[in-house]
């Protein structure tokens, strides 16, 4: 047998050794994780609270006392007091999340509503109907007409434990599923519309109460320290929703508007009134326990309104849901027995 030659053995041996020594030394740097930021959190436009912006629903609710408990209303996002005919109030509720199931008792619509819902762009606007003289207002207005007279007893129907007329219930979630899904309606995702939310300075007076007063109606709001909230109630009678839950919330704004009579007439003959939210106003802010005088303006109707404080700051509310009370008159303020000053909150 041939002997390999020796420099050819040498040179596989030297290859295999290196091989050996290069598989078992070998090491790997770690490569870092890329950092990555967390991804920012979305909060609501309208409330200032963690939550997504989606289209805008806005409902018609009955706020008579045949109509309490309302239903639904604690999932508002931001809810409209207005005056109408007989100096009695009804509400304007704004819902951006998911609807809840059922709201209502749902209620006719009324001229002050659209000047209130411009500036939100194209809204759904649920109600039960109106008078035919303003109609053509309605059909006019930058909105998606989603009411009663449009849809199904399956969408608005007669709860039976009420009386009518403030027993007309709407399935506030099926009606924009059917909306968006197969009416193909388009209604806009919410922006915002002047709402500024944060910390606010040594302004206004510190209250126990308020009283807001219309013709034939008034809200109270007593500030709840354990609850960080006003609470809220109605003619008298504590503000319950039909769920058990009183009513109320962290920011209400009174905000103060010239209330005159319009074209319009209820089916008794009665004047609905306008409550004019375009222009520069005054009011107050309620949060903290405290009353805080504010100026609001706003150029026209498709324009957000802005808030500030005396000194031209922005008037930052408190986040969660906000309550804004359009009304004509002075509201009346309760302060703790111990204030020695009794006039009106001042910075």
């Amino acid at each position: 047998m041939k002997r390999k030659p020796a420099v050819l053995m040498s040179l596989i041996a030297l290859v295999a050794l290196t091989g050996c020594g290069s598989s078992s030394n070998k090491t790997e740097t770690p490569v870092p994780a890329k950092s990555q930021a967390s991804a920012p959190i979305e909060k609501n436009v309208l409330t200032g609270l963690p939550g997504i912006n989606s289209r805008v629903l806005a409902v018609k609710i009955d706020d008579t006392r045949a109509a309490h408990p309302q239903i639904g209303l604690e999932y508002a996002d931001v809810v409209y007091v207005e005056q109408v005919e007989g100096g009695l109030t009804r509400l304007a509720a704004i819902f951006t999340q998911q609807p809840p199931a059922n709201v209502g008792p749902v209620r006719s619509a009324r001229i002050s509503d659209l000047d209130i819902l411009a500036q939100y762009g194209r809204v759904g606007f649920a109600f039960s109907g109106a008078q035919s003289k303003f109609y053509p207002k309605i059909t006019a207005a930058n909105l998606v007409n989603l009411s009663a007279d449009r849809n199904s007893s399956q969408i608005y129907y007669r709860d039976s434990s009420r009386s009518a007329p403030t027993n007309l219930i709407l399935r506030a979630a099926d009606l924009m599923d059917k909306a968006i899904n197969k009416d193909n309606a388009q209604i806009d995702t919410v922006k915002p519309i002047g709402f500024t939310f944060g910390t606010i300075g040594n302004f206004g007076a510190v209250i126990t109460g308020i009283k807001v007063k219309w013709p034939a109606a008034d809200y109270e709001a007593t500030w709840s320290a354990s609850e960080s909230r006003w609470l809220l109630s109605h003619d008298g009678h504590q503000d319950l929703s039909a769920s058990g839950q009183t009513l109320g919330s962290p920011t209400i704004i009174i905000q103060n508007v010239s209330i005159t009579n319009s074209e319009y007439r209820d089916r008794e003959g009665g004047i609905t009134p306008f409550s004019n939210t375009v222009g520069i106003g005054t009011g107050y802010l309620l949060r903290d326990g405290k009353a805080i005088p504010i100026n609001w303006s706003r150029p026209n109707a498709t324009s957000g309104t802005t808030w500030t404080l005396a000194d031209g700051s922005a008037a930052n509310l408190n986040p969660g849901q906000i309550w804004v009370m359009l009304t004509d008159q002075e509201p009346i303020f309760t302060y703790p027995v111990s204030a020695s000053a009794k006039a009106s909150p001042t910075k």
